[in-house]
């Protein structure tokens, strides 16, 4: 994903607060969720973060160029972890790495669901 950091982004300090890592985190999870998933895993499967760990590099800016990249890394029975990778777009430097582990849940239960090997597919391609 790519943007420009926004004033709704910034803090007292003028820089992106912290929490907005963690939102833009949540969304290119689920872009990347929305992407790849068929229309039937959408609707029988949803995933819930268990955990983040946000490691801040560098600060951002007003207009900074943001580019987010992501990855899915170890899968167990109903847990992934996924990597995001945001930096500035010009520079290349890393701003926040983030590593969150979701929990699959059956939608309509809510209870932790198998991920098969047909989902982990779905991040692979």
């Amino acid at each position: 994903m790519e943007f420009a950091v926004q004033e709704s982004d910034l803090d007292k300090q003028q820089h992106v607060n912290n929490v907005q890592y963690v939102q833009w985190v949540q969304d290119i999870a689920e872009a990347h969720w929305e992407a790849r998933a068929t229309p039937e895993q959408k609707e029988k499967y949803i995933w819930v973060v268990i955990k983040h760990e946000i490691s801040y590099k560098k600060e951002a800016f007003l207009h900074d160029p943001i580019l987010m990249q992501t990855y899915v890394g170890d899968t167990t029975n109903v847990t992934s972890v996924r990597h995001v990778i945001i930096k500035n777009k010009e520079s290349g430097k890393s701003l926040a790495e983030a590593k969150t582990t979701w929990c699959l849940l059956d939608a309509e239960s809510r209870k932790p669901a198998k991920i098969s090997e047909e989902m982990k597919k779905v991040f692979e391609k």
